[in-house]
């Protein structure tokens, strides 16, 4: 796949891509909301953010193959 906006390596490009960071965003609030819920329902806080973590990584996946 081509990419088009591609920086070169002259360091005054963006860290990330738009893309990239819609991603990151979404992933991050999903994993958020995962973690206030499972703590809402009553589990202890390092269960809630394992469980945010988890739900952080399958929404990267998920996100980087619907966002185009």
């Amino acid at each position: 796949m081509e990419h088009g906006n591609r920086t070169k390596g002259d360091g005054n490009g963006p860290l990330l891509s738009q893309r990239a960071a819609v991603v990151f965003l979404l992933a991050a609030l999903v994993g958020i909301g995962a973690a206030v819920l499972s703590c809402l329902a009553g589990n202890v806080w390092p269960v809630a953010v394992g469980v945010g973590c988890g739900a952080s990584a399958v929404a990267v996946v998920l996100f980087n193959e619907i966002i185009d």
